[in-house]
């Protein structure tokens, strides 16, 4: 990497504004369409690793580790564009979604809703996860 792109890495880190354990909430949305398909959570290393290839990578809390979506499911995420909130403590990330965004087989990890006094399921498994995660 350039200098000059380092320099400009650092100046985007500087403003972004990780909580106490050095993560940001990070909203992924289809580019083209709009759709929120998800949310995770980022690190620096995750914003680095995403802003120098172009794949999206997180920061799993559970698993306390780095990765890149669709590592284990082939269903990817390529970034569009990175962008930060007025705050500086969420990221909207513009992608371009290949497959499911949702470990449930689903498009995105939004389909519960109340609906006449109960939680529905508003949209249906596309992938069966056992296919996304064999073994």
């Amino acid at each position: 990497m350039s200098d000059d792109a380092t320099n400009a890495l650092e100046q985007v880190l500087d403003e972004i504004d990780f909580n106490a354990d050095g993560l940001i909430p990070a909203i992924a949305q289809q580019h083209d369409t709009g759709e929120v398909l998800m949310l995770a959570w980022m690190n620096r290393d995750a914003v680095t690793e995403t802003l120098g290839t172009g794949d999206v990578h997180y920061f799993s809390r559970s698993r306390g580790e780095l990765w890149r979506k669709g590592q284990s499911s082939g269903q990817t995420q390529k970034l569009v564009e990175l962008r930060l909130d007025c705050d500086g403590d969420t990221l909207l990330l513009l992608v371009d979604q290949k497959g499911v965004a949702c470990h449930t087989g689903r498009r995105n990890c939004f389909f519960r809703a109340p609906r006449a006094g109960k939680l529905e399921t508003i949209a249906e498994v596309e992938i069966d996860p056992k296919e996304l995660y064999p073994g």
